[in-house]
């Protein structure tokens, strides 16, 4: 699973071959766990704490573009 980005409480990351809909994964450093959809930024699946989830969501609202093309050469 690569790792996107590197944010203080978080990171980005994202699986090849992975199932639909494109989402990212966002991991906590306290190992906590959530799946974000790329097109609507909403929560799909777990949760990573409120710091987390409110710093990836800034961070990948900035980076949307970079992350469909990262999507679709990990998902062909």
């Amino acid at each position: 699973m690569p790792t996107v980005a590197r944010l203080h409480s978080c990171k980005i990351a994202m699986y090849a071959a992975d199932h639909l809909p494109p989402h990212f994964h966002v991991l906590a450093n306290d190992g906590r766990e959530a799946l974000v959809e790329l097109a609507s930024l909403q929560m799909l699946a777990g949760h990573a704490g409120a710091r987390a989830q409110a710093e990836a969501l800034a961070w990948a609202a900035g980076h949307r573009t970079q992350l469909q093309i990262l999507w679709k050469e990990l998902n062909p």
